[in-house]
């Protein structure tokens, strides 16, 4: 088994998680598997954001591609990368949250970019609101956009618990995450492998302290989701709700039921609103 490891003393941030300034630090999260395609354009979107207290970590799953041979040019960047066999996206993340050193925590897709101004509206934003020191998870709206980076739509929407617990309306890519809030609730539950960061967020209920930016701040590739891929984010949601008591268990088993018999339905007449 091939485990390529990198580690750096001259971090982009400083002990104390500030620089001389007071700028908090940041931790930028990418997760990544045979994206040869695409990790560069990802990483030159990290490293070179406005905003310059930031560390970048990288977790490679193993990739047999020329993805770490990518990963391997811009080394000198990044504060931590690794490359070996993990259990999905939550076990990366899970890894590089032990290797964070951020007072805020953002994931990027390796297919994915951050506007070049993104962390540093973030951290504006942040540094402006009247309850910044309660301030636990805050996102944006994020344009999705095709594989050659044609724009799709728009797409976000500010937390709110009553809808948050009925589906995911926020979306993972840019949003930052207060270091407090892994401390307070622990790390992302591997056994989920789509709908992990959802049943995360749902273990604060309505006490989860929000903020929301009215401008996108990444841009995220929709390649499109496979149907095997939507019957497990289904199940994934309802039981990450039954996890977090938000649905009893007979409720939410019998809307699994209903949810595989709706896709079903969709899927026969070809994905058609249903």
């Amino acid at each position: 088994m091939n485990c390529f490891v990198m580690k750096r003393n001259d971090y982009k941030i400083s002990n104390s998680l500030s620089d001389h300034n007071g700028h908090p630090a940041v931790t930028v999260i990418t997760a990544v598997y045979n994206a040869e395609n695409y990790i560069a354009e990802c990483i030159l979107s990290v490293i070179n954001q406005s905003y310059h207290n930031f560390e970048y970590i990288i977790i490679d799953g193993g990739s047999t591609d020329n993805t770490v041979n990518i990963i391997k040019q811009y080394e000198k960047h990044l504060a931590y990368w690794i490359s070996e066999p993990d259990k999905g996206v939550y076990d990366a993340w899970n890894k590089a949250l032990m290797k964070s050193k951020g007072e805020w925590i953002t994931f990027v897709g390796a297919d994915d970019q951050l506007h070049l101004d993104a962390l540093h509206l973030y951290m504006e934003h942040i540094n402006a609101h009247p309850l910044k020191d309660k301030l636990e998870f805050i996102s944006s709206f994020i344009e999705l956009v095709n594989e050659d980076l044609s724009p799709i739509r728009t797409v976000g929407a500010a937390w709110k618990w009553q809808d948050f617990k009925r589906e995911m309306t926020t979306w993972h890519l840019g949003a930052f995450h207060s270091k407090n809030l892994f401390i307070k609730y622990g790390n992302f539950d591997t056994s989920y492998k789509i709908s992990g960061d959802y049943e995360f967020l749902l273990r604060a209920k309505d006490q989860l302290n929000t903020s929301f930016i009215e401008q996108p701040t990444a841009k995220m590739r929709s390649c499109g989701m496979s149907n095997v891929m939507l019957f497990k984010a289904s199940e994934e949601t309802y039981k990450a709700k039954i996890k977090n008591k938000v649905l009893s268990n007979v409720k939410g088993q019998a809307l699994i039921l209903i949810d595989k018999f709706r896709l079903l339905v969709r899927k026969s007449f070809g994905w058609k609103r249903f």
